[in-house]
């Protein structure tokens, strides 16, 4: 029998507390062994709120503990590099908060280094693993919608100014906390790479990204339109539209609604075909396929995935940047 796979979390972020914690700790495959802060104090708290068996007041002192195998950064993008890398030379596992890093430098030196020392260095996006994604692959695989023309992703909540998310120092932005879902989207779902990007972008005054607008052009005339913001209210939809039909998912990025609805006729008022999923925590997914990655030594969405998101995200932000200056 396969041993659970043992992992330590580096940081109490929210998202840990909330949502990855709770998913390692319910998945068969994982094991929650370690939580760790720089904060004195704040690990034990964790630790307590959380029934983790070790808590420790320095991210050095968990990645020396030998009980650990694995570790998830739920840090803020500015640490994501420095703490694979610290990972890496300790040879753990690596499941990295979305985006990679805050750079395509830092995302090349991250899988580099990982690979260098022999272990997995994963992208957490969630959404990514749970049901309904593998299904719309296999529609648009089996030809259910036609050939894939243009796809649409919209990601948008309205952001405390306080948060850290708000600070270009930390690695904030709508663009990388967003943006980067529709990017991960429209790669996943073309399976290629974009060749051209445009994109505008409206800028506070410290520099942070509060909306993006981008238009990708893929290879075989596949057009992809993102918008993100932390300026309107609350959405996230996802759409392909293929030249025999449309598949939309009305909660794009969360498991709220599990479904998926596909239109077959070109007829405006035809209603759609809902193809409820099966209805799975995309956390759990996320931590079920990773530890089985990790025991199988190959990885579904594999570093590569995450330098190359970086990528297409830098060019858009680039370019977003080039044509405020205009």
């Amino acid at each position: 029998m396969t041993q659970p796979l043992r992992i330590g979390v580096l940081g109490c972020a929210r998202i840990a507390r909330k949502r990855v914690i709770p998913a390692i700790q319910a998945s068969e495959g994982a094991e929650m062994v370690a939580i760790a802060s720089q904060r004195p104090g704040v690990a034990a708290e964790c630790a307590a709120e959380a029934s983790i068996p070790t808590a420790y007041d320095t991210y050095a002192d968990l990645l020396a503990d030998p009980t650990v195998e694995a570790v998830y950064i739920p840090a803020s993008g500015e640490a994501h590099s420095p703490l694979t890398l610290a990972a890496a030379r300790a040879g753990k596992h690596v499941l990295c908060e979305k985006p990679l890093a805050t750079s395509v430098a830092e995302a090349d030196e991250m899988a580099a280094a990982c690979r260098q020392a022999g272990v997995i260095l994963q992208e957490a996006f969630m959404w990514r693993h749970h049901p309904r994604t593998q299904l719309t692959q296999e529609l648009i695989a089996d030809g259910a919608i036609g050939d894939v023309r243009q796809i649409n992703v919209s990601f948008s909540f309205q952001l405390d100014p306080s948060d850290w998310r708000m600070k270009p120092q930390r690695g904030g932005g709508a663009m990388w906390d967003l943006g980067c879902y529709g990017v991960d989207a429209t790669r996943l779902f073309t399976s290629d790479e974009p060749v051209e990007v445009y994109a505008r972008g409206h800028f506070s005054e410290s520099g942070i990204d509060l909306s993006m607008q981008a238009a990708l052009r893929f290879p075989n005339n596949v057009l992809a339109n993102l918008d993100c913001s932390f300026e309107t209210i609350w959405r996230s939809r996802l759409e392909l539209i293929g030249t025999a039909g449309r598949i939309e998912w009305r909660t794009a990025f969360q498991h709220w609604d599990p479904t998926i609805r596909l239109f077959r006729s070109s007829d405006w008022q035809a209603e759609p075909e809902v193809i409820a999923c099966e209805d799975l925590n995309q956390y759990e997914c996320q931590i079920r396929m990773f530890a089985a990655s990790v025991r199988a030594g190959v990885l579904l969405s594999p570093a590569e995935d995450g330098t190359a998101n970086m990528r297409v995200m830098q060019q858009v932000y680039e370019q977003a940047l080039s044509s405020r200056a205009e």
